[in-house]
C-alpha cells in the first residue's frame, strides 16, 4: 500500500503530487482536484484538496501522511485535535468513517443542505442516492425542518437520511422516503 504525502495548509490538506492525487481520487473519490470541474475519471494533472476528515480517515488507514509546511510529520493525535475540535465534528467524523467502512463514497452535501451526499458507485457515474443530515442524539428535531429536508431530498431524487450516534457510539441511520398513498 502506498502512503501518499499531503501538506496541512491552514485548514486544508493538499496532496501536491499529481500521481498521488489521481490514485486517491480514482480509488474512492477522495478529495477534489484543484481547478478541475466535475472530474469523471482520474485523468487530471492537478493537486488534490482533501477535507480534514478525509485526511484523518486516510491517515488512520495508513494511506496518507500529513506534514506541515516545514516538512514535520503530524502524528495521528495532532491531526485529530485539528480535525475534531468540537463534539459536532467528532460526530460528523464517526458517521463519515462508518459510511466509508461500508464501502460507500461520501462527498459534501452542502449543495443540498445536508452534511453528506452518499454514492454506491461514485459521482459522475450515478446520482447520489442519499443525502445525510447529522444530528446530536440529544438534539430536538424540528418537524418542519424534517419535512423541508425530506422535500428537498425528494425533489433531487435522493433518500433523506438522518444520522446520529447511539449511546454506545455506533451510528444509527433513519431514512425517509416520500410515497404517494
Amino acid at each position: 500500500m502506498t502512503c501518499h504525502i499531503a501538506y496541512l495548509i491552514d485548514d486544508s490538506i493538499i496532496v501536491p503530487d499529481f500521481e498521488s492525487s489521481r490514485r486517491l481520487y480514482s480509488k474512492s473519490f477522495y478529495g477534489t482536484p484543484i481547478g478541475v470541474k466535475k472530474p469523471k475519471r482520474a485523468d487530471f494533472n492537478a493537486p488534490l484538496k482533501l477535507s480534514l476528515i478525509e485526511a484523518l480517515y486516510l491517515v488512520e488507514k495508513g494511506e496518507l501522511k500529513v506534514v506541515d509546511m516545514q516538512g514535520k510529520a503530524l502524528d495521528i493525535d495532532e491531526l485529530r485535535r485539528i480535525a475534531l475540535k468540537s463534539e459536532n465534528e467528532y460526530i460528523i467524523y464517526q458517521i463519515y468513517k462508518d459510511l466509508r467502512e461500508k464501502e460507500l463514497i461520501v462527498r459534501s452535501g452542502l449543495k443540498y443542505g445536508g452534511a453528506f451526499t452518499v454514492y454506491r458507485i461514485g459521482p459522475g457515474l450515478e446520482h447520489a442516492p442519499y443525502i445525510v443530515h447529522i444530528y446530536r442524539r440529544d438534539e430536538n428535531l424540528d418537524p418542519i425542518e424534517i419535512i423541508r429536508a425530506g422535500r428537498v431530498g425528494h425533489s433531487v431524487r435522493k433518500t433523506f437520511t438522518l444520522a446520529f450516534l447511539a449511546r454506545d457510539g455506533k451510528p444509527i441511520y433513519i431514512m425517509f422516503k416520500w410515497v404517494k398513498l
